[in-house]
């Protein structure tokens, strides 16, 4: 019989940029209220444990609900957000496209989508090894989920990264260790009503 474990990427809600605050930007206003709702959406899933990027916007996104759970958040710094790099004469979906369309490319002080993809692929592995069976959130950028995603199903690229949203949540469903099947579940409990306010 195969072992399932569910995997919710929850990708941090709206953060201002400030030049040089990367790591340490906290959540606007909306995004704190953001939290609030992806508690309430989370609440009844019944979580074991919970994993952030070192990067204080995943963590504010995710805490509602892991007090909710009385549980801690372990931090993992491999699941930090891609740094992109110096880039310029283009605009910032120009970049993002082009180390994706090149995964082997970098812009000057930045990292490749394959340097990037492999550090958190690693944690991914070591997470689906150690709490195989178990039901797990991990507080997230749309970026390196996308690039996690895109490990274990090639469809998941640019175009997925670009229609992501602050906040969002995929639930992925893995059988030892392979994905099953992954669902958008910010919007479509947003959009049924389903009771969150």
């Amino acid at each position: 019989m195969e072992v399932t474990t569910f995997i919710y990427f929850v990708r941090h809600a709206e953060s201002i940029y400030v030049e040089g605050t990367e790591s340490s930007r906290s959540l606007s206003e909306k995004g704190m209220a953001d939290a609030l709702t992806i508690k309430d959406i989370l609440k009844t899933e019944e979580i074991d444990y919970f994993i952030s990027s070192p990067y204080e916007r995943s963590i504010e996104t995710i805490r509602p609900t892991a007090i909710e759970y009385l549980k801690d958040i372990k931090i993992e710094e491999d699941l930090r957000e891609r740094n992109i790099g110096k880039f310029s004469s283009i605009s910032f979906k120009e970049a993002k496209c082009q180390v994706y369309a090149d995964i082997h490319y970098a812009f000057p002080q930045g990292e490749s989508s394959l340097i990037a993809q492999k550090r958190s692929v690693k944690v991914m592995e070591d997470i689906l090894e150690t709490y195989e069976g178990k039901k797990i959130v991990i507080g997230t950028h749309g970026d390196i989920m996308t690039l996690m995603m895109n490990h274990f199903d090639k469809q998941y690229g640019f175009n997925f990264w670009e229609s992501t949203s602050m906040p969002d949540i995929y639930k992925l469903r893995f059988e030892e260790k392979r994905l099953k099947n992954s669902t958008r579940i910010w919007e479509s409990l947003l959009e049924e009503g389903n009771g969150i306010s």
